[in-house]
């Protein structure tokens, strides 16, 4: 039987270029060959596309642009083709055809709808949220206001375009009270993002967001921990432990997430079995609500009165065999393995 060939997307033109390196490296290592062919393309720093047929490892070492392993290449957006064109001389192309691509991009240009946007405009299926949900789920305003009129709470918050609006702000801030949060409306990995307890602190940590997006939302604190459910699926969802994350002070910023220094997650939550039932469900209305296919990991915040509130959906979350999203899922009894090929399983079929 012929092999259905995997493109899998890694790298990109973004902050969180090198978390896409190691969530890739994961998912290569990780992917069924015996079933799948596997086609990786690397994005470089600058945005330059390529079609890389040298080892893994070279991914996770950032070297795999540096040997003779790459051929220019790009997904051609003709839906006649439906595959990626690979550069050769003299200007020459060959296609290699392909059947599903799984893009494994952090952040901006890769979890905000653009590249699934180049995948949907070239006839390919997309493992994962497709360019709308990618796109909704990434901007924070869009999606805390979509939610809550499904009647799901969500923070208060205020959203700018320029400073010229930042008396809004500071008008914002007197009803609500510090701290408070100070985030790029569509960023990822708490890029830009300052918890702020002043309002001498204010104006900076706003020019401070306003250096990765074009938007900037300021949100009240809630008070109480995170908690994250992942989820895979489109019709059917497999749903897996409620996590939480331990922190010691501050928020889950950059460093924490990726080092653990001061924090720790705790899967299960260290929450009573209604408490995680209900932030299942929550999780999957959310999941719905904002058109979530193929896999996502949703972000809620508990209170200590018990209330469950909306935080953010990750469309493309960290995919490392340390990541929330896999602990999450492995913890309701599948393997990292499972988790990988179940996700590319629902887009191509048995």
């Amino acid at each position: 039987m012929t092999k259905k060939r995997i493109a899998v997307i890694f790298g990109g033109c973004s902050p969180e270029y090198g978390v896409s390196l190691k969530s890739s490296y994961s998912v290569i290592t990780h992917i069924n060959q015996d079933i799948y062919d596997l086609i990786m393309v690397g994005i470089t720093r600058e945005g330059e596309w390529f079609h890389f047929t040298g080892s893994p490892e070279e991914i996770l070492a950032d070297t795999w642009y540096t040997g003779e392993d790459i051929t220019p290449a790009l997904l051609s957006p003709s839906r006649g083709v439906k595959g990626l064109l690979v550069m050769g001389e003299n200007n020459h192309y060959s296609i290699v055809e392909l059947d599903a691509v799984m893009p494994v991009l952090h952040g901006r240009f890769g979890e905000d709808g653009t590249i699934q946007g180049v995948i949907e405009m070239a006839g390919l299926p997309i493992v994962g949220c497709d360019t709308a949900a990618s796109a909704l789920c990434m901007d924070k305003d869009k999606s805390h206001k979509l939610v809550h009129a499904a009647g799901i709470r969500a923070p208060q918050s205020i959203t700018i375009r320029n400073l010229k609006k930042l008396p809004l702000v500071f008008g914002f801030v007197k009803a609500i009270g510090f701290p408070l949060y100070v985030k790029p409306v569509k960023a990822g990995s708490s890029f830009g993002i300052s918890k702020v307890y002043n309002e001498e602190e204010l104006e900076g940590a706003v020019i401070h967001a306003f250096t990765i997006d074009d938007e900037v939302i300021v949100e009240e604190n809630i008070e109480g921990f995170e908690i994250g459910c992942a989820i895979i699926g489109s019709e059917e969802l497999i749903i897996g432990e409620v996590d939480e994350i331990e922190l010691s002070d501050g928020f889950f910023d950059f460093t924490e997430k990726y080092t653990l220094e001061t924090s720790a997650i705790h899967c299960p939550a260290r929450i009573t079995t209604e408490q995680s039932s209900e932030a299942k469900k929550i999780a999957q209305r959310i999941y719905r609500v904002l058109g979530c296919r193929g896999l996502a990991r949703v972000d809620m915040f508990l209170t200590p009165s018990g209330d469950i509130i909306f935080n953010e959906v990750n469309t493309i979350p960290g995919f490392t065999p340390h990541s929330r999203f896999p602990k999450m899922l492995q913890a309701a009894g599948m393997s990292f393995a499972e988790v990988v090929n179940t996700a590319i399983r629902l887009v191509v079929g048995e």
